[in-house]
């Protein structure tokens, strides 16, 4: 269960990099250890490695990283759980200026790839779509498109498509449908979802709307004539015309209005080429607005069941340097338990490999 923490509880539950890699390594396999090429059940943890496992029956070694967000990381893990801590539970979000500076990281490009690995593993993969009566609408909003001074004014624009629950005051659950037009009273902003459109399209709005909100769901929406067509949704337009939009959708446009000073405010204004994985961030504090202290462990328990990102697939450029081989001019170091190892040395503590025990470094 998630236990809310404070700075100093938090310091003391991951004082180092072993209580860390515990950590993961019972969010990953909460039964045991469990082969991901095999499926077998028994390992031995090895000496020569640092947290990492080799399986009885087919040898594959795997660490509590491997295959995670954090695969091939050479950052320390307790930093790792201080940006998902700082990231998580820090009201506004930490940008990556922020986290170089807190974290005492060496670059900006560090702090950066860091909090975009983050952010890629805020979204659960098996959440549930929206239900019950659900606000819909579109948004504009301003981006940067260089490195200068920022203006709103002078600034890009571009389309955010968004959907909030709309849930009972008293039993925080879903609202149930009333009449066409009738007006929900004594009600609250429950789950979110946002995502960047090209256009306001009927394409674009329907492919979000069965992304992300359940069959048979009534959509709240201004009268657009875009949402027409969706056999599968009870729609219910409340015509706008000249009236202000946060009148007849009140709940959206406060979602709208806390992102636009977010992004303002934390970021200094957003990029279009990431623009998603921000919004995901947003989606994700937003969600879990009443108890932010415990969302920290849901960051990185979401972090190990997604593969891992490298800085090419995130910048969406191709790896110059995939093609060519690796010309290595100096031995290549591991990471252990007791620091970095140079491949092929054995350490004086290793066990003998023929022991079915704790096998020893693999050459």
């Amino acid at each position: 269960m998630a236990v809310s923490h404070s700075l100093l509880a938090f310091q003391q539950r991951f004082p180092d990099e072993a209580h860390c890699a515990q950590f993961l390594l019972e969010r990953r396999w909460p039964d045991g250890f469990v082969c991901p090429g095999c499926g077998g059940k028994r390992g031995h943890l090895l000496r020569s490695r640092a947290y990492t496992y080799e399986c009885v029956a087919c040898g594959k070694q795997t660490s509590v990283t491997a295959g995670t967000v954090m695969h091939r990381t050479k950052l320390p893990l307790t930093v790792w759980f201080w940006a998902a801590h700082l990231m998580a539970t820090h009201s506004n979000g930490m940008s990556a200026q922020q986290l170089m500076g807190q974290l005492g990281l060496g670059s900006y490009k560090t702090a950066w790839l860091l909090a975009q690995k983050l952010r890629r593993s805020m979204v659960d993969p098996e959440r549930e779509p929206l239900k019950g009566v659900v606000e819909i609408d579109q948004s504009e909003m301003p981006f940067r498109a260089d490195e200068t001074f920022f203006e709103i004014t002078k600034s890009g624009k571009m389309l955010v498509i968004g959907a909030v629950e709309i849930v009972d005051h008293t039993t925080k659950k879903p609202q149930e449908p009333k009449r066409f037009g009738a007006k929900y009273l004594d009600t609250m902003s429950g789950r979110v979802r946002l995502a960047a459109i090209p256009s306001n399209e009927a394409t674009h709005i329907h492919a979000f709307i069965k992304a992300n909100i359940a069959p048979g769901t009534t959509l709240v929406s201004d009268g657009h004539a875009s949402y027409l067509g969706l056999a599968d949704y009870r729609h219910d337009p409340r015509v706008v015309g000249s009236m202000a939009g946060h009148v007849p959708l009140k709940w959206i446009h406060r979602v709208f209005a806390l992102l636009k000073r977010w992004s303002l405010g934390t970021y200094h204004g957003l990029r279009r080429q990431h623009i998603d994985s921000y919004l995901n961030e947003f989606v994700f504090r937003y969600n879990r607005r009443f108890y932010r202290h415990v969302s920290f462990e849901t960051v990185l328990g979401l972090a190990t069941r997604h593969g891992p990102v490298a800085y090419w697939d995130i910048i969406e450029r191709k790896n110059p340097r995939k093609a060519s081989p690796t010309i290595r001019r100096q031995s290549r170091h591991r990471k252990t338990a007791s620091g970095f190892r140079q491949d092929g040395a054995r350490t004086s503590n290793s066990a003998d490999p023929s022991s079915g025990d704790e096998p020893g470094t693999t050459e």
